[in-house]
């Protein structure tokens, strides 16, 4: 698992912004600005904060709470759009022509801004000790993320840092409440239909991807496949992920372990592949989705108390972790 919850602001978007960014300083910009499904917008006004730039994000209105607090508090303009994300990046388009001054990473920017999701393929060769994996599962929103993983790789080989030119298989993984790449890879076709999204996964609902061709393309010419996780698969996926491997992953990270699982069921994944999948934000930015958890028990502050709500011994017998 290449876990980016760890980052800064808690997903892999510090590392597009990152990018981003720096070359925004570099050609002058002073306003740093994007349209967010909610990560790019918490990473956006973090980074534009430690690098003294304004920031301007906008947001559809029904985003999770965390991630509106967790971009708020960074002191710049959080502006909600009654709309789906789709609605949000045509505004976005729309000003980013009236504001020529402005660094939309994901708009005017968005060639140098893609380029940082590459690092998540350069990391996890370096980590395999200078090796591909054979097999990658990755999240699809616009798809960018997953045809730069795709790239990354190559490009590794032709510097040189990979011996042996990689044949990484490439799938995806999207929420069934916003497929259309997958939908499109089941059915065969080229042409990529956009939807409204309905899902849990907010960090993932763009119904009309901007580069879900280009991701349709890698995952077909790589030989790999496409998977989606309903909402109660999601959820069920980030309590797998947490209580075996003790990481929290938001609904995105749900979605790619549930694909995970069940490309692994199907037979796309191979027994004697080594397999890596990509978790990337983490779970207290979608708290909303587990709702439903709560304390084992309620107890007087008593030993007997305790005794009698809390079976322990059973847990170890029965080996849950």
């Amino acid at each position: 698992m290449k876990n980016d919850t760890a980052n800064p602001t808690g997903s892999f978007k510090d590392r597009v912004v990152s990018v981003a960014l720096t070359k925004a300083r570099e050609l002058g910009f002073k306003v740093a600005a994007c349209a967010s499904t909610g990560n790019l917008a918490n990473s956006v006004a973090a980074h534009s904060a430690r690098a003294g730039m304004v920031s301007v994000v906008f947001i559809p209105k029904d985003l999770e709470r965390a991630k509106v607090v967790s971009t708020a508090v960074y002191g710049g303009h959080v502006v909600a759009v009654e709309g789906t994300y789709d609605d949000v990046n045509r505004l976005c388009a729309e000003l980013a022509s009236e504001h020529p001054a402005w660094a939309f990473v994901n708009v005017n920017l968005r060639t140098y801004y893609a380029e940082g999701s590459k690092t998540l393929a350069f990391e996890v060769a370096e980590q395999l000790g200078w090796q591909a994996p054979d097999h990658v599962v990755v999240p699809v929103a616009s798809g960018s993320q997953l045809t730069k993983v795709a790239r990354g790789f190559r490009e590794l080989y032709e510097v040189g840092l990979l011996e042996e030119e990689p044949h990484v298989r490439i799938s995806g993984a999207q929420a069934a409440g916003c497929a259309p790449v997958a939908t499109a890879f089941a059915e065969g076709a080229d042409a990529i239909r956009p939807v409204r999204p309905d899902t849990i996964a907010k960090s993932l609902a763009i119904g009309d991807p901007a580069d879900g061709w280009y991701a349709l393309h890698e995952v077909r010419s790589s030989g790999g496949a496409f998977a989606v996780a309903s909402d109660d698969e999601i959820v069920r996926a980030i309590r797998l992920l947490a209580r075996t491997e003790g990481v929290f992953a938001e609904t995105a990270g749900g979605v790619t372990i549930a694909a995970l699982a069940k490309l692994a069921a199907e037979g796309v994944i191979r027994q004697d592949e080594r397999v890596v999948v990509y978790v990337t934000g983490h779970g207290l930015k979608t708290v909303e989705a587990l709702v439903s958890l709560r304390p084992t028990a309620t107890i007087a502050p008593s030993l007997d108390a305790f005794e009698a709500a809390v079976d322990v011994d059973g847990d170890l017998h029965r080996g849950d972790r």
